[in-house]
């Protein structure tokens, strides 16, 4: 038997700006990095304004949206946002990962990390640093209660989320 023959082809590489729409026929790609200066070592913070925001702006009305955290020691997850519930988070993080326990990467003798955040590193890890979401009527497809949260384990500091957005 005869394997199929396969062509590759290989297009020419593009550096698109942070911002910058890419229209294919009535398909988009809209590209962004958002940004935040946190003020807590432990902080939730309510995104979900922002990113509708950007896929108005994106001019796409059905499709898909990623977001994905450029950090490892934050999170970007869905959640009801509740002032108890925002507390028992914090309080079941602090629970699960001990800041206080030993950890190899804290420790001189095994890493250069001068922050002591390997907690963080954990916390973001459990929590994840992407979600990708449906995109309907130009808004981001969200149940009843459901927020977009950005979560800071190793602030306060400066933090970006990449945000990718296409459709039609």
């Amino acid at each position: 038997m005869n394997s199929p023959k396969i062509k590759v082809v290989e297009a020419p590489a593009r550096v698109e700006s942070p911002s910058q729409a890419i229209t294919q026929g009535n398909y988009k790609v809209f590209n962004r990095i958002v940004d935040w200066i946190t003020n807590d070592r432990m902080q939730l913070l309510n995104i979900t304004d922002r990113v509708n925001e950007l896929v108005r702006k994106s001019g796409v009305k059905d499709g898909i949206i990623h977001l994905q955290s450029l950090h490892t020691t934050t999170a970007v997850f869905i959640n009801e946002w509740q002032d108890a519930l925002l507390h028992d988070v914090k309080t079941f993080l602090d629970q699960v990962v001990v800041r206080e326990q030993y950890y190899r990467h804290n420790d001189p003798a095994f890493s250069d990390c001068e922050r002591q955040n390997a907690d963080s590193h954990m916390r973001g890890m459990l929590m994840g640093q992407t979600l990708c979401l449906q995109v309907r009527n130009a808004t981001v497809l969200l149940g009843t209660w459901q927020n977009i949260m950005f979560a800071e384990f190793d602030g306060p500091r400066s933090r970006s989320l990449s945000v990718q957005i296409s459709g039609i």
